[in-house]
């Protein structure tokens, strides 16, 4: 069976997914990854689709459980490198993908995710009035 690779860049893992997804690399896909955000401590996930001509609803519920399974983890998923028939294809198919973001590019996407992370270190302070203080 093959395995997906999972990088790590920074504070985020890259998955660039650059075979037809079986049933069963799906479920390794998940499992690797939910693994490597524990281990890594990722507070991202970015998941390069760049190289998928076709998406159909497997691939698509795939990356839905994905996303849920590392926001679980407190890591942000965003899919990259989706092309136009593969949008087509998602809207078509009913599929919102859900606590997803998209980017066009892994660069946009590693923005996204910094932004993301920014925005919740902001919130965590504003939650506590004496935070000020402690603020770096």
């Amino acid at each position: 069976m093959e395995r997906v690779p999972i990088l790590k860049i920074g504070d985020i893992l890259l998955v660039s997914i650059q075979l037809d997804m079986s049933d069963q690399t799906a479920v390794q896909l998940q499992d690797d990854l939910a693994e490597r955000i524990v281990a890594t401590g990722c507070h991202g996930v970015i998941i390069d689709i760049t190289a998928l001509d076709i998406v159909d609803s497997f691939v698509g519920r795939m990356l839905s459980t994905i996303a849920s399974i590392s926001k679980v983890l407190d890591a942000e998923t965003v899919v990259v490198g989706m092309r136009p028939a593969v949008a087509i294809t998602l809207v078509e198919l009913g599929l919102s993908l859900n606590g997803i973001r998209t980017a066009l590019n892994v660069e946009r996407g590693m923005e996204l995710i910094a932004a993301a992370n920014a925005d919740q270190f902001d919130h965590q302070f504003d939650d506590d009035p004496d935070a000020e203080t402690a603020r770096p």
